[in-house]
């Protein structure tokens, strides 16, 4: 049962700065193989190809475990038609902080990919994690967590997530 999505920076950025080939980490990226593995995890076809790219053993585990991992929209075990509403409709509605279509391509701001991760947690009815960090109201930009915000979806770091599974 999927009990999280995540972001690639959910995994990225804590894999960069906590690598598993440093021995206090590896038993953290082990249970993180046993989440991954236990189907409890949930993320975008678009978000899988991003997270390919993480190396090692927890690279490799997500890289054996897409089926697992990502609900593609033609998969009947999930309300997809909600999924794409939504995404569609997010859109629209926040387009001017969209990094595709923004003059500027502003790294620095949402982009389409990560939409998919914010829509299929608001389908889902789960939190999203993230390692991105808020932009503070800013007029022009807005991230993962100011997205999650709008659209009253829980957002969690890395640490917040470790800290609902009990991870110690």
């Amino acid at each position: 049962m999927k009990r999280y999505c995540f972001d690639t920076s959910g995994f990225s950025n804590p894999h960069e700065t906590m690598p598993e080939d440093i021995p206090i980490y590896g038993p953290l990226w082990r249970c993180m193989i046993t989440l991954v593995e236990s189907a409890a995890i949930a993320t975008t076809t678009e978000l899988y190809k991003e997270m390919c790219h993480i190396t090692g053993d927890f690279g490799a585990c997500l890289n054996s475990n897409k089926s697992s991992l990502v609900l593609e929209v033609d998969n009947p075990d999930w309300d997809a038609l909600t999924y794409v509403r939504h995404y569609v409709r997010m859109q629209r509605e926040h387009r001017a902080f969209i990094s595709e279509y923004s003059q500027m391509g502003s790294k620095k701001t949402i982009c389409l990919a990560d939409l998919t991760g914010i829509a299929m947690a608001k389908t889902l009815r789960l939190p999203l994690v993230s390692s991105e960090s808020s932009t503070q109201d800013s007029p022009t930009k807005k991230r993962i967590p100011d997205i999650c915000d709008l659209e009253k979806v829980p957002h969690l770091t890395f640490n917040q997530f470790l800290k609902a599974e009990g991870v110690s």
